[in-house]
């Protein structure tokens, strides 16, 4: 978990978001071993946008993302990014809040990984 500032060129920045996907309907149709690919499939995409997955969870019908942006990463072009998998699949309405301060941090790490967890 990032705590210090992060340096590029003549910035210095610290930039968390928290990102909610849901599957269109809400349907519950992620398991396991869904989620497991999702997090590698979220973690490349956020290497290639130059910023960093510090956490991810989910449950059967949406996923939660605490992402550790960079100050040129166009956070809604990234996230229309997730159509390129299937257009279907999620709905097209997500939520992103920012994310600061340490406590709350903590707060949302520990609510990110107490989603309940899918069967298989």
């Amino acid at each position: 978990m990032p705590t210090k500032l992060r340096t590029s060129n003549h910035a210095a920045f610290r930039l968390q978001y928290h990102v909610i996907l849901s599957i269109k309907y809400r349907n519950k149709c992620i398991n396991a071993a869904m989620l497991y690919r999702l997090r590698e499939i979220f973690a490349n995409c956020c290497v290639k946008w130059r910023c960093a997955l510090v956490e991810f969870g989910g449950e059967s019908d949406h996923v939660q993302l605490l992402i550790d942006g960079h100050p040129s990463m166009n956070l809604a072009r990234m996230i229309g990014n997730k159509y390129f998998w299937k257009v279907r699949f999620w709905n097209n309405a997500y939520a992103v809040v920012s994310a600061g301060g340490q406590e709350n941090i903590e707060t949302l790490l520990a609510y990110i990984q107490d989603q309940e967890k899918p069967s298989c």
